[in-house]
């Protein structure tokens, strides 16, 4: 096994406990949805009755309101259905190059804290790499005490390729069939863009949230004069003179592809969260609290 990343220490731990305490705290002061499907038969709560029809099971008939009205009718229970959250985390090379702490750095933290939150709340949390392709798999578990399996897959998580949204993402819903939250991490560089992979996770009704981040030096960097740039994605060369006003249209270019990304999720209800590397982990993911998308 891999040796767990120094960054899943005990300090980590004990702001993993803080946020689950301030997750319970939010949720109290919140309408919180309720997953729970009427079914026909012995559940856990009893909710209502529904009309006998031809062929249900005669077991199932409340003969109490028979006795008093002369009507058939099914009793109905409530049972509480498991919440499937998967965290899709993008680590292709340009979440892995550069300074440090990387953004694949950063993307492991919240993660590995929204994932506790899962665990706590008894959902069931699995991890899964994208590249190009998905890159393995922490299959669906509960429980707090499984936050150490989660620490270790992701200590153990090798860098990718080239991003794909809508290669991997076909790829995951073909292989999951039980819906549920994904909750998408990553930088969105990639080539062929970001609406085809998002699309399928709608299409097949999964909710995502979109936690897309980057790092603050990558709006200032310190280029200047003749320079051979490389793509880290794709291995492109591309000879370029940086001026001042090259880095000004960057900079325009970069904020108009998040913006395109913040308007497709904003027309189509999908919490979007955009973060700098520098914001703490822990700050991000009390906005996703707040912003009452993962404490069902």
């Amino acid at each position: 096994m891999a040796r767990r990343d120094e960054q899943f220490d005990e300090r980590f731990l004990r702001k993993l406990e803080y946020l689950h305490i301030m997750s319970k705290k939010i949720a109290a002061g919140q309408a919180r949805a309720q997953r729970k499907t009427r079914i026909v038969g012995s559940g856990l709560e009893f909710a209502d009755h529904r009309n006998y029809s031809p062929g249900d099971d005669m077991r199932n008939i409340d003969w109490k309101v028979y006795g008093r009205t002369n009507k058939l009718f099914l009793k109905l229970f409530e049972e509480e259905e498991d919440l499937y959250i998967y965290f899709l985390l993008d680590t292709s090379k340009s979440m892995t190059l550069g300074f440090e702490p990387t953004k694949w750095d950063y993307a492991k933290q919240c993660a590995a804290a929204l994932g506790y939150i899962g665990l706590s709340n008894l959902d069931r949390v699995s991890i899964i790499p994208f590249s190009s392709r998905l890159d393995g798999r922490m299959p669906p578990t509960r429980g707090k005490a499984q936050i150490f399996k989660i620490f270790d897959f992701l200590s153990s998580v090798e860098p990718g390729e080239q991003t794909s949204l809508g290669d991997a993402f076909k790829t995951f819903v073909a292989q999951n069939k039980r819906r549920g939250i994904a909750v998408v991490i990553s930088d969105f560089y990639d080539p062929t863009g970001f609406e085809k992979g998002l699309n399928y996770l709608r299409y097949h009704k999964f909710d995502p949230i979109v936690l897309h981040v980057f790092d603050d030096r990558e709006l200032d960097p310190s280029l200047h004069g003749e320079l051979q740039l490389v793509d880290c994605e794709t291995g492109e060369v591309r000879e370029i003179t940086v001026t001042e006003g090259i880095l000004k249209r960057y900079r325009q270019v970069w904020e108009k592809f998040c913006d395109e990304i913040d308007t497709y999720c904003s027309k189509r209800d999908i919490l979007y969260f955009r973060v700098p590397i520098q914001v703490p982990f822990d700050e991000l993911v009390l906005r996703v609290f707040r912003a009452g998308g993962f404490l069902g």
